[in-house]
């Protein structure tokens, strides 16, 4: 699994113009927006590693992660990030797991951020989404399991 992770103060994503899930932290709290992209060779230990890094990285204020403030969390599928660019000007997918593998996980993933006690919001996988989000610091990671 791959994420990039981002501190922000507000994220939300809509498919077809309506709001599908929104973390809008209280008055100068933050929270995290995680684009997640599945490899084909993901699996639920993957999944655990994953959650666990999200959720316990420690990039909000003071040092702190989503799991020492609760934080909330917008998790958004993103195979774009298995994206190959090394050949040519046209990406290729190859490396991002099909939907049918990727789904669960995405999905596992999600439940194991609440399963922890995070308060979580999701777009809708495989939709035509539009993310919207005010980056805090900026602070942006790159998590690879």
């Amino acid at each position: 699994m791959r994420a990039v992770l981002q501190r922000v103060t507000r994220a939300a994503v809509r498919v077809d113009g309506r709001v599908v899930g929104e973390i809008v932290p209280d008055l100068g709290a933050q929270g995290l927006l995680a684009l997640v992209g599945v490899a084909p060779t993901d699996d639920d230990a993957a999944v655990a590693k994953m959650a666990a890094k999200i959720h316990g990285l420690r990039i909000l204020d003071g040092e702190r992660s989503a799991a020492d403030t609760g934080a909330p969390i917008l998790v958004i599928s993103q195979f774009t990030l298995y994206g190959d660019t090394r050949k040519g000007r046209r990406p290729s997918w190859q490396g991002a797991a099909p939907g049918p593998v990727a789904e669960p996980l995405i999905e596992a993933l999600v439940a194991d951020l609440r399963g922890r006690g995070a308060e979580v919001a999701t777009g809708v996988f495989g939709a035509d989404m539009a993310v919207e989000s005010v980056n805090d610091g900026p602070v942006t990671v790159l998590i690879d399991t």
